[in-house]
């Protein structure tokens, strides 16, 4: 079975059009700053042309009550949490019927230990590079060998993981780390916010033949 791609930082509902067509499993809208942000209008929009493909938002430091509010104006069916994703808005979040996937940023061993505060709730994990002063991955790989003990350390737990993957790469860590999903943005770009077809059709491709 292919291993389950999200296509992020979406702005164009055509490059969404073309993500679904080309069999990612889910689609991400980002909320959190950068040349990648949309409005909620924009975000309805990449919702409407998805179908059955959930739209994961992607939050920075926003308390529940705003994600909710997103979520309803925008119909998105999951959140992102790089900032303040502590267990408790986790289970509030997956209360109200969200998927969710708190974000773990790791530069090195010491940052695996911020993983066991989420094995006890119901909802995949997402594995990324800390890159200083960056929200998210900032096209920067994870180094294999430390994405390997991060999928160690969550047991039978599940992983997405993100940073650095594209079409080139993707298959040698997928081997080589074991996750339940990958996240790509900038590896299918042609420039911040804008997709390239070729490239997103290319990655899938790839990870179909694992």
């Amino acid at each position: 079975m292919p291993i389950p791609a999200k296509i992020c930082g979406l702005t164009r509902p055509e490059d969404a059009e073309a993500a679904v067509r080309f069999g990612a499993s889910y689609l991400g809208v980002i909320f959190a700053g950068g040349p990648r942000q949309v409005s909620r209008e924009q975000a309805g929009a990449i919702v409407k042309v998805a179908g059955q493909v959930p739209v994961i938002g992607v939050f920075g430091s926003q308390a529940s009550e705003e994600i909710l509010e997103v979520r309803d104006q925008a119909g998105l069916a999951g959140a992102q949490l790089h900032g303040g994703a502590t267990p408790e808005l986790v289970g509030r979040l997956l209360a109200a019927g969200l998927l969710v996937l708190p974000v773990v940023r790791i530069a090195g061993d010491s940052d695996l230990d911020h993983l066991a505060q989420y094995q006890a709730l119901d909802c995949p994990v997402l594995v990324e590079p800390r890159v200083e002063g960056k929200l998210g991955g900032a096209g920067v790989q994870l180094p294999t060998e430390l994405a390997a003990r991060a999928r160690d350390r969550l047991a039978s737990g599940r992983m997405f993981l993100a940073g650095g993957l594209s079409p080139e790469t993707v298959a040698d860590v997928v081997r080589a780390v074991r996750p339940d999903a990958v996240d790509v943005s900038s590896g299918v770009e042609q420039i911040p916010g804008i997709k390239d077809h070729d490239r997103m059709a290319r990655f899938l491709e790839v990870l179909r033949w694992l």
